[in-house]
């Protein structure tokens, strides 16, 4: 059966909407994806809009997970996702049906989009803002500010200093709820290789911040 496709369009709104508690595949047929990305790589621009509205808010909900949903540098997780789209457009040519799973393909891709954009948020100390606030925010106390931020920095270190399988497996498995199967045809592993290193990656993770708070 094909995924169901909303437009290409997507307001935050229609993120937000998606239940919490269901699978992030739910709505993603592993053929179905397989054959529109075949047809799109042929150049068929109908199978690239129906591959493109199934897979886009995957991708925002893989960088909110990476990012912990906040801006890195000057790009939001919604910007980074962009660019994984558009990286994707721009890679298709190379897809070839049978050699990998579209998804993996794609999550190869928007690994590489992330980093990215975590090292040009290390060269930018900006702090961008959609709007110049009227007033200053009255819930807006500088010590709880630097706490969160200091917290969310921790965190982010933590999971960054796991190895690169290790990260991708915790993020497809706990952020967006793929289970074992789905992840281990992602990244070309098997589901029981796939379960053990989730388990060493949460034990790394407790040992690091037990050490920190320590």
């Amino acid at each position: 059966m094909a995924p169901p496709v909303r437009s290409a369009g997507y307001s935050d709104d229609e993120y937000e909407s998606e239940p919490a508690d269901r699978p992030a595949t739910g709505r993603l047929d592993e053929a179905e994806l397989n054959r529109l990305a075949h047809a799109a790589a042929g150049g068929d621009r109908r199978a690239l809009e129906r591959l493109l509205a199934a897979v886009t808010p995957v991708m925002v909900r893989y960088c909110r997970a990476r990012t912990g949903g906040r801006p890195v540098g000057l790009q939001t997780p919604e910007d980074i996702a962009q660019e994984i789209g558009m990286a994707i457009c721009t890679a298709l040519p190379r897809y070839r049906l049978g050699d990998t799973p579209f998804m993996a393909f794609a999550y190869g891709i928007a690994g590489n989009k992330v980093a990215d954009a975590f090292r040009a948020a290390g060269r930018d100390r900006s702090s961008p803002t959609d709007t110049i606030p009227e007033s200053a925010d009255p819930g807006a106390d500088p010590e709880h500010i630097v706490v969160s931020d200091d917290l969310f920095a921790r965190a982010r270190v933590l999971i960054e200093r796991l190895a690169p399988q290790h990260r991708e497996i915790l993020v497809l498995r706990i952020a967006l709820q793929f289970s074992a199967e789905e992840t281990a045809r992602i990244i070309g592993s098997t589901p029981g290789a796939v379960r053990v290193a989730q388990h060493r990656a949460l034990n790394r993770l407790r040992s690091w911040a037990d050490e920190l708070g320590g």
